[in-house]
């Protein structure tokens, strides 16, 4: 998915606690506190760190580059050292630097459209340009999307198949975030694939956290990304640089992608900050993403362990076994109240166990998002049960002190209606 998912880390802009804007507000100021000042996280993501912290991420630029070298200028020198490697890990002839995911997207799907000479992009209801980008495929590129399927899981061969209309790119968001951080099998991914080609249509891969998909697809990267005909990939969502993104495919399709770059104003005349920061998102973090996804697999076991201890009347990690080292957990209680446990855990424990904004995507329901990355690597599975026994206390606390000022709103309510007249019957009546 592209960069305009997570403005800086704030989930609750598209999954929000519940209450007035105001109540949001200072919800999301004690949550980043209680994650900055918390001893135990699962997750600390880069992009929430202070400025100092996020300069010191190129104190040893120098172990992956030679900063001796002339700086770069509109996209040559250390930007083009990072488009070979893109280029060397994904197995693409080429890849382009672009200062955000979603116009890499946009440029890659109109480069398709005009080789295939079909503007229809067929792609799942919850990728990312579809819940994202404000119709930004049809709105600022003349591209059409048709829905392959609205299901809250990877589409089908099938449905790609019996689609009843031709399109000319088939895009597939490799793992699906909005539907719990989903991949398909690699069989099924394979036959997506040649459902496509037998529609004459060609195949662009949403990979913005495709960095992550190795464990569940068992193959290496190369051998992913040799499915599609053009992939798309982030260096900050998994890779925790400052931003940007990168498009690689066929030499010419990556020129034509550069000369669309230029008119869409992403020719940015020094990038060395981002560019060194996603060399060191190659060289660090990514050789550490399959150890996240296994841990995150024994957190999730413990999470489903832990909260059927606590008697909660419905709880879902889901995926129950992930498929990245991100999945999500669906609790029975609304947003609000998930959400403001989840903080007050964090401050009076020093352990936070769920870092990130809820939503409700149904009366009574919450769910929220989980990370594991570096700082979850040493959460033993009774770690992750006691900070859920933890967290479930005050869950109940919290939802029996909603239920109680419910009702005294209610009772004021009904203390405030007027009377109704009384009905006088004349004579006779």
């Amino acid at each position: 998915m592209t960069d305009g998912a997570e403005r800086n880390g704030r989930q609750e802009e598209r999954l929000p606690d519940g209450g007035c804007e105001e109540q949001r507000e200072r919800l999301r100021a004690r949550r980043a506190k209680a994650h900055r000042n918390a001893e135990r996280v699962l997750a600390r993501p880069g992009f929430l760190g202070t400025l100092r912290e996020r300069l010191a991420l190129l104190e040893r630029a120098e172990e992956f580059h030679d900063l001796d070298e002339p700086s770069d200028l509109y996209g040559d020198g250390v930007v083009e050292a990072l488009e070979r490697k893109v280029a060397r890990l994904l197995g693409k002839d080429a890849a382009a630097f672009f200062p955000t995911g979603t116009m890499a997207q946009q440029v890659a799907l109109r480069c398709w459209a005009g080789r295939t000479g079909n503007p229809a992009v067929a792609l799942h209801a919850l990728s990312h340009p579809e819940v994202h980008e404000r119709h930004a495929l049809s709105q600022v590129s003349g591209l059409r999307p048709v829905r392959v399927t609205s299901a809250p899981r990877p589409p089908t061969a099938e449905e790609v198949h019996g689609l009843d209309e031709p399109f000319g790119t088939l895009m597939l968001e490799l793992p699906l975030r909005d539907a719990g951080f989903l991949l398909p099998t690699w069989e099924e991914l394979t036959g997506l694939v040649e459902a496509a080609h037998a529609r004459d249509a060609v195949v662009h891969f949403d990979g913005a956290r495709l960095w992550e998909s190795t464990v569940h697809f068992g193959r290496p990267l190369e051998e992913i990304a040799d499915l599609a005909d053009s992939v798309y990939v982030s260096f900050y969502k998994s890779l925790d640089g400052y931003g940007g993104a990168a498009l690689a495919g066929p030499g010419d399709l990556v020129e034509e992608a550069r000369a669309w770059r230029h008119r869409y104003g992403g020719d940015v005349f020094q990038q060395f900050p981002t560019a060194l920061s996603a060399l060191a998102g190659l060289e660090r973090e990514l050789p550490r993403l399959p150890a996240y996804v296994r841990h995150a697999r024994v957190v999730a076991a413990a999470l489903r362990e832990g909260l059927a201890a606590a008697g909660l009347p419905w709880a879902r990690v889901h995926p129950e076994v992930p498929h990245t080292h991100e999945f999500q957990v669906w609790l029975p209680y609304e947003a609000g109240v998930a959400a403001e446990a989840a903080v007050r855990t964090a401050e009076e424990t020093g352990t936070m166990l769920f870092a990130g904004g809820w939503r409700s995507p149904g009366p009574g329901l919450s769910l929220t998002e989980v990370s594991v990355r570096a700082a979850g690597l040493d959460w033993t599975p009774n770690d992750v049960r006691i900070a859920v026994a933890q967290f479930a206390a005050r869950l109940e606390e919290q939802a029996g002190k909603q239920t109680e000022e419910q009702t005294e709103e209610r009772a004021e309510e009904r203390r405030e209606e007027p009377e109704e007249p009384e009905e006088h019957v004349g004579e006779g009546g």
